[in-house]
Formats: C-alpha cells, sequence, structure tokens
C-alpha cells in the first residue's frame, strides 16, 4: 500500500503531467477551467440559502440548538454530481476539490449580511488517526476559502475529536447522537476570544454532528454559532 503522503506527491505531479479532466464527466478541461468543466459547473445542485431568511437546514435545527444563521451550498443526493465530488475529495486524495467549492461558496457569501460580523471559522475535526490515515481533513481546505473570502479568522485547533468514530452515512439521527455525543471536547489550550463562530462540515444529513459540536462550543463560552457545509442531504 502506498503511503498517503507519497499518494499525495503523486498525485500533484499527474495534475501536473497529464491533461486535466472534469471530475464529473472526465471530458478534458478547457484553459481557465478548474475542477469542473462549464457543463458540470451549471449543472451543480447549488442551494439559494443565502439569500434566504429561513431555509431547509435552519429547520433542522429548530429546538435542537441556537443557530443564528444556517446553510449549505449544494444539494446531496444518492447518484448526483456533489455525491462523486466529495468522494473524489474525501477518499481519492483531491484536496483541492475543497479548496475550489471553498472559493466558489465564499465568493457567494462576502456580501452576506448575516454573516459579516464572523469572527472565526471552525471546521468539524478529525480524529487524528483518521486525519493521518487520509492525510488532511476534507473540510480544512473549504473552510480556509471561507474564511478568507469573508475576512475571518480560520482555527482548526479549538474543536478536537477524541473518539475515532465509524461512518455515520447509514445512521439515523438517534444513533448518530448516541455514537458521537462524547467524540468531540473543546481543546483546553485554545484561547476562545471571539463571539461569532461559522462551525463548517462537509454534508448536514441529521445534524447530529452540527449539533455535538455546537453544544460543546457553548458549554463554556457565550458564543453566537453559524452553520456551514459543502452539501445538505435534503
Amino acid at each position: 500500500m502506498i503511503p498517503k503522503r507519497l499518494a499525495k506527491i503523486i498525485n500533484e505531479i499527474n495534475n501536473i503531467l497529464l491533461p486535466r479532466v472534469c471530475f464529473g464527466c472526465n471530458t478534458q478541461l478547457f484553459r481557465g477551467e478548474s475542477i469542473l468543466c462549464a457543463v458540470c459547473r451549471h449543472d451543480v445542485p447549488l442551494t439559494d440559502h443565502n439569500y434566504l431568511e429561513e431555509n431547509a437546514v435552519d429547520r433542522i435545527f429548530y429546538g435542537r440548538i441556537p443557530i443564528k444563521k444556517a446553510a449549505s451550498f449544494t444539494f446531496f443526493s444518492k447518484n448526483g454530481l456533489i455525491k462523486n465530488l466529495l468522494h473524489w475529495l474525501k477518499y481519492k486524495n483531491q484536496e483541492q476539490i475543497g479548496g475550489f467549492l471553498g472559493d466558489w461558496c465564499g465568493a457567494q457569501l462576502k456580501n452576506d449580511l448575516g454573516l459579516d460580523n464572523i469572527e472565526v471559522v471552525i471546521p468539524v475535526p478529525l480524529h487524528p488517526k483518521k486525519l493521518k490515515k487520509r492525510g488532511y481533513n476534507q473540510v480544512a481546505l473549504f473552510a480556509q476559502k471561507i474564511a478568507e473570502n469573508i475576512h475571518a479568522e480560520y482555527r482548526d485547533d479549538v474543536l478536537l475529536k477524541v473518539i475515532n468514530t465509524k461512518t455515520q452515512t447509514k445512521k439515523d439521527r438517534q444513533l448518530r447522537w448516541e455514537t458521537s455525543k462524547e467524540a468531540f471536547v473543546l481543546n483546553p489550550k485554545a484561547e476562545i476570544n471571539f463571539r461569532h463562530v461559522l462551525l463548517v462540515d462537509d454534508v448536514i444529513t441529521t445534524g447530529a454532528t452540527i449539533e455535538i459540536c455546537t453544544r460543546t462550543l457553548l458549554e463554556q463560552h457565550n458564543l453566537e454559532i453559524s452553520v456551514l457545509s459543502m452539501a445538505m442531504v435534503p
């Protein structure tokens, strides 16, 4: 088995030497195109959450946790383009996809008045074992690009994942909660000198992970929490 770091280097070399192709349809990209061709980019199922006072992500968390603003960038479907794109991002060493989505999403959020006072962007963390195995947190580059676009600080040292939970894709909300309710903790060494946090995840399904992370942040600090994900399951 090729070590993750070596696999990443090989992938970066391939990206330079081999023809660049679309991650959606596998056709060769034209100059100026990146990650997706113009046709596939047009087909990305974007939400309109950042233009709405209330949306489907807001409703997931009603009565569960206090969220100032919640949104997802795209819709996730079983056999859709976003599922394929996120699979490449998470399991095929294509970390740059997160940056592509983050820049695209961040450009839309620049003028979102609900996010104008966010001070810190925090990614949902991975357990150290999973981080070592994958080589990167699939949410990190997306969150970094969001932070750049809304002029906030990126902080990946605030939340820690201390229990290495198994994949949750086939679990309902209650099972996800029971599996993960003690998985996240505040880093005792992290300086908490901010008030409004944007918590970022990859896919929101039941909202259990975001709920647990939010409760963890609010246990010891009086914060405003907003939420953003790359995608949501409608």
